[in-house]
């Protein structure tokens, strides 16, 4: 039986969220990057988002700037701004991942 809070496979191989608020204006995920996945590079035209590392050490590109990321560092990709995550580790991480629509 699966319910609300079961991780569920997102579009992109080894990400896998669990919605923990949805709203008209915006959202709040868990994220878990399954080892050495990769989120490409994208945008968003109307949305802000951010991302919390909860634990593991993300890859997070922002504009071509690629920041290692720890537990307890915040991200935000601001819209129309590339951004991408990666996980080059053999561990999963965990991360908080919001939106907030412009």
């Amino acid at each position: 039986m699966q319910t609300e809070l079961d991780w569920k496979e997102g579009n992109v191989k080894g990400f896998f969220g669990k919605e923990l608020i949805s709203l008209k204006k915006g959202g709040l995920k868990l994220v878990k990057v399954a080892p050495l996945a990769s989120y490409p590079e994208h945008i968003h035209p109307d949305t802000t988002e951010y991302a919390y590392v909860l634990s593991g050490s993300p890859e997070i590109m922002i504009n071509l700037e690629v920041s290692l990321g720890k537990s307890g560092d915040f991200f935000i990709f601001s819209s129309n701004t590339k951004h991408a995550i990666q996980n080059k580790t053999n561990a999963e991480c965990i991360l908080l991942i919001g939106s907030i629509k412009n």
